[in-house]
């Protein structure tokens, strides 16, 4: 049983909040204060649950990336962009090396349209 669906194009009114999406851009100092997990994946592997009971002190594990490749920096999951690691006063760090695009305002070339200043080094 199917039903046709008729939907109705809402206008923007005055004093409306600019639409977040793509394409769109909005105001997104409103999400400054909304804590996100950040992480820094090296690289991946998929072992059997064997494989892993079998692990001890000192086992290595052979990731999906190469020596000297960038690694990538997640935010909740999802890939924003990559770097490499950096050693800081005895403390891991990360340096961004590329600003992924996706899900980010674009230049229509696929890179980011304004991704600012570059971090001190």
């Amino acid at each position: 049983m199917s039903e046709r669906l008729e939907l109705e194009q809402l206008s923007a009114t005055p004093g409306d909040p600019a639409p977040i999406g793509p394409g769109a851009v909005g105001d997104l100092r409103r999400l400054s204060a909304v804590p996100v997990d950040l992480s820094v994946e090296m690289g991946r592997t998929r072992m059997t649950v064997g494989e892993t009971l079998e692990l001890r002190q000192g086992s290595i594990i052979t990731l999906n990336r190469m020596a000297g490749e960038p690694v990538d920096l997640l935010v909740n999951g999802t890939a924003i962009a990559r770097g490499e690691v950096v050693v800081i006063d005895e403390q891991f760090g990360l340096r961004v090396t590329e600003v992924l695009g996706q899900g980010l305002a674009t230049d229509g070339a696929g890179g980011v349209a304004d991704a600012g200043a570059d971090a001190p080094q």
